[in-house]
């Protein structure tokens, strides 16, 4: 008779390279948001913003994280800019006057929030001279975003007839969001206390005073010999 040979057990066979590549996800990739996104959890919690170690959290090279936001200093006016803008844009939604009224009461709503805004009191108080310059330079890009955005205000409310703005609204936007400035960091740079509620008011008496055109002023006679040389 024929004999069968033994039956074995089934064994598992060793999974090829591709069956492990197809099981496996790819792993992701961090990118610049991911690492702006953890600097601003870190920030809002308190934490100092550190790049390096930022990077060594995301799986990435220091160089690679500076590549992509520049400076520390251009990554924390990133986080900031993205507080005022909320802030900003949900005032600016809630609000439905009209004219100067609007734009003043936006304005002292926007001031209101981020002078009571616990994150940036604890930022301003633990260095008051570098927090004013990072929020109000050149160099960075809150104070800029931050006049295009009352800029744009201004010139929504003069487009419908709302407002007649009585400068132009590039130096009515300036003066705005400098005056507002000075309401934010009152107490860090002079240690004075203020009323916010006068910030919006001193906004409205801007947009809507009425001031006698001047006349123009005859040379001197420095001014006018200068002229002739």
């Amino acid at each position: 008779m024929p004999t069968r040979s033994p039956r074995h057990p089934a064994t598992p066979q060793t999974p090829t390279r591709l069956a492990q590549e197809l099981r496996e996800a790819p792993p992701a990739k961090a990118t610049p948001l991911d690492l702006y996104q953890l600097a601003r959890r870190d920030w809002l919690a308190g934490e100092r913003i550190d790049i390096g170690a930022l990077a060594a959290r995301l799986g990435i090279g220091r160089a690679t994280a500076f590549r992509w936001v520049g400076s520390r200093e251009l990554l924390l006016s990133e986080i900031l800019w993205s507080l005022c803008d909320e802030l900003m844009t949900t005032t600016a939604a809630r609000h439905r006057g009209r004219g100067a009224r609007r734009v003043a009461s936006i304005c002292e709503d926007a001031v209101r929030a981020l002078v009571v805004f616990e994150p940036l009191r604890r930022f301003v108080r633990s260095d008051p001279e570098y927090a004013v310059r990072l929020l109000t330079s050149k160099l960075g890009p809150v104070q800029g975003r931050a006049i295009e955005r009352v800029r744009a205000l201004l010139q929504y409310e003069a487009d419908r007839g709302a407002l007649v703005p009585p400068l132009a609204v590039d130096t009515l936007a300036y003066l705005i969001v400098r005056l507002c400035e000075s309401f934010i960091y009152a107490e860090a740079t002079s240690d004075q206390q203020v009323d916010v509620a006068d910030a919006g008011l001193a906004i409205e008496l801007l947009l809507s005073g009425r001031v006698a055109p001047r006349r123009a002023s005859k040379p001197t006679s420095n001014q006018t010999s200068r002229s002739k040389r």
